[in-house]
């Protein structure tokens, strides 16, 4: 018997599938964010690899975002300030770690 059953879905079963597909990227990333610290704390070394991971699956989600135009219309305007400001002060943390790490006593 060869044959292909078509499976009939409405916007509750799509919905549905959307909230699964949501809560498990928010596992993961948490659970990536965790490992990542946890390396850090216990093991003392950097897990770059998985941050990066994390960052990506992000802008994965806002280009495709943006690709399909769902972003609002605002968004340019109320995000964009927010992401300056971040990444300034990124960056200010970032040159006084790199300062303080390099006035470190090697032992």
């Amino acid at each position: 018997m060869s044959g292909t059953s078509t499976v009939i879905t409405d916007e509750r079963t799509v919905a549905v599938v959307n909230a699964g597909y949501k809560w498990s990227t928010i596992f993961l990333t948490y659970a990536l964010l965790a490992d990542v610290m946890y390396r850090g704390l216990v093991f003392h070394e950097a897990a770059w690899d998985l941050l990066a991971l994390v960052i990506l699956s992000g802008g994965i989600h806002f280009v495709y975002q943006a690709y399909m135009k769902a972003l609002p219309q605002s968004f340019a305007r109320k995000v964009l300030p927010y992401l300056l400001l971040w990444g300034v002060l990124a960056a200010i943390i970032g040159a006084v770690a790199a300062f303080l790490i390099e006035r470190l006593p090697l032992t």
